[in-house]
């Protein structure tokens, strides 16, 4: 599965970095997250967001939208 991993740092003047990792479950996936946070950033992440990434192709919303509902 595709997760989509969201890390937000840098105290008052707060930034994102995202990426995405591919792992069975959420637990391997934050796994993955924990070592792919880049070291320059790692010592002010105060928050770490996981959710499953969902292809494009696969919102239900840009259908709706696309037929005016």
């Amino acid at each position: 599965m595709n997760y989509q991993i969201t890390i937000r740092f840098g105290g008052r003047q707060q930034r994102y970095h995202t990426f995405k990792v591919s792992a069975d479950d959420a637990v391997e996936a934050l796994r993955q997250a924990a070592d792919n946070v880049p070291k320059e950033i790692a010592t002010d992440v105060d928050l770490v967001e996981l959710r499953v990434a969902i292809s494009p192709d696969e919102r239900s919303y840009l259908d709706e939208a696309s037929r005016g509902a």
